[in-house]
């Protein structure tokens, strides 16, 4: 009871009226721009559009969506966190609900062509990218993820011995040579090509920056209070470092920390409910290297 009511704290309704919009916007790309010409989105969306079209036609693209992301999200909760992944799950939720509404119910024909590209492939790869990639990124931004292979990179690429970029790239190559043999056919699979590298810079701008870990320098007074909570929250822990403020001359001291960046906003929120003068430096850090990597 208690970890729920400390779940219910971590969670902002505003963020939830964010992660509707950015469901919605998701869909919107992927159902009008993609998947009426056959174009595949990236990722675990992706899979679920490959296997709406093989497999009988009960088992739609809404429900992939929900049957193939959720478990991978409720499997990165102990890693991400609680809010992050109510966050995702809801944000899944909406994109599923809606790609069934615009699919089924709605008056729109999304059947055979894109109801506003038509059948030209490079449109519907380019705004179908951009606009994926603006639900994927605000998704992101607020706190959580749509797509089950964010967290799945996050969690296995450094077993791996890979960026968080590459292993979301094999998989996408790998999606997309599955799609061209299966459909016996290249010119989709290029396509889709397109419309994943649009999509993933779309999300990069979004968000600044997603396939990289992110370095927080925090200066601050109260660095032991800070680094004791970075400590429960993310289960890692940072260094603290003594200073001098340059004009002050005040004894203060910096913690580095290093996090992914599902988790930004919860940590400027943690340190700024300590110390509301604390000074976040947040820098992109390519990788990280440990004596057992060595």
């Amino acid at each position: 009871m208690n970890k729920l009511k400390s779940v219910w704290k971590e969670l902002d309704p505003k963020t939830f009226i964010a992660l509707t919009v950015a469901g919605i916007v998701n869909a919107f790309g992927v159902t009008v721009f993609l998947f009426p010409v056959k174009l595949y989105d990236s990722g675990i969306s992706g899979l679920s559009m490959l296997l709406d079209r093989i497999t009988p036609a009960g088992l739609t693209l809404s429900l992939f969506l929900i049957v193939l992301n959720v478990p991978i999200f409720l499997f990165g909760l102990r890693r991400e966190g609680a809010a992050f992944t109510v966050y995702s799950i809801f944000t899944v939720a909406v994109y599923s609900v809606m790609s069934f509404l615009i699919m089924n119910v709605f008056p729109i024909d999304v059947s055979f062509i894109s109801p506003l590209a038509g059948s030209d492939l490079l449109l519907c790869a380019v705004f179908g990218g951009v606009i994926s990639g603006i639900g994927s990124g605000l998704t992101i931004r607020f706190g959580g993820a749509i797509d089950g292979i964010d967290v799945l990179s996050v969690i296995f690429a450094r077993r791996i011995g890979i960026s968080i970029g590459s292993f979301v790239l094999i998989f996408n190559t790998v999606l997309y040579i599955i799609c061209g043999i299966i459909i016996q056919s290249w010119i989709l699979p290029l396509y889709s090509i397109v419309a994943y590298y649009i999509g993933s810079k779309t999300v990069d701008f979004v968000v600044e920056g997603i396939d990289k870990s992110k370095c927080a320098m925090i200066v601050t007074t109260k660095a032991g209070r800070i680094s004791d909570a970075l400590t429960e929250n993310f289960h890692s822990s940072g260094t603290i470092v003594k200073a001098v403020g340059g004009y002050s001359k005040e004894s203060k001291d910096i913690i580095y920390f290093i996090m992914n960046h599902f988790q930004i906003n919860k940590l400027k929120k943690i340190v700024h409910d300590i110390d509301p003068t604390a000074f976040i430096s947040l820098h992109e850090v390519s990788d990280i290297i440990k004596k057992s990597d060595q």
